[in-house]
């Protein structure tokens, strides 16, 4: 199966110009991220970026954990609307990246903000304690699993996990896709939803976004 695209270019060119637009210095890391990665695709980018900042912004988390540095991006688009106190752990297991994103954090208002842990994440969320107000799961799909069942039991009674790239570019529509990601991606979504811990709801945004948070309420 080929990829497809989630929503049409031109809908999402829209969506973008119609959001608050990112700060300079978030253009100019999306810049050197093209520049100096061989996989940009994997930022997430001037949308996906905002709804971020939007999600925090609501939630006023004061522990995020985010699963995935890559360069930085998401991690300052999360720390812009922390409020005071707050604090982000990220991690990621690419030295090259996470190098990347120091530069971009440490040259921005929120470095205060930013803890980098450089290593296997699960190993990461193993030395967490929490309660997490927020994880954002953006890493190795076949890890996905793994990272949630390791942050559901610490996050705390109101916070929510963010799980990126769950459309996985339609591919997820091909049962008879053999790719290891696509299978990941797959089994991780099918195992969500059958949860009876949580609800989730899986947003069309970029290459799709599960919103997944603990079941507080009995069914009507």
């Amino acid at each position: 199966m080929t990829d497809i695209e989630i929503v049409d270019p031109l809908i999402e060119a829209y969506a973008v110009a119609h959001s608050t637009p990112e700060p300079p210095r978030f253009a100019e890391l999306a810049d050197q991220t093209r520049a100096r990665t061989s996989a940009p695709g994997m930022m997430v980018g001037t949308l996906e970026g905002r709804l971020l900042t939007a999600v925090v912004a609501m939630l006023r988390p004061m522990t995020v954990v985010e699963i995935g540095t890559f360069t930085g991006y998401s991690s300052l688009s999360m720390a812009e609307a922390l409020p005071p106190g707050g604090r982000i752990v990220t991690c990621d297991i690419s030295e090259e990246h996470v190098a990347i994103a120091r530069e971009h954090v440490s040259a921005s208002p929120y470095a205060d903000r930013i803890e980098f842990r450089v290593g296997p994440a699960i190993e990461t969320l193993e030395s967490l304690s929490g309660p997490f107000d927020l994880v954002f799961i953006d890493a190795d799909k076949t890890g996905y699993v793994d990272y949630y069942e390791a942050a559901l039991p610490k996050l705390s009674p109101h916070g929510v996990i963010l799980a990126d790239n769950v459309l996985w570019s339609g591919r997820v529509l091909d049962p008879d896709e053999g790719d290891d990601n696509t299978r990941a991606i797959r089994a991780f979504n099918d195992h969500v939803v059958a949860d009876e811990r949580v609800e989730v709801v899986v947003l069309t945004v970029r290459d799709g976004l599960s919103i997944i948070r603990r079941r507080s309420m009995p069914e009507l």
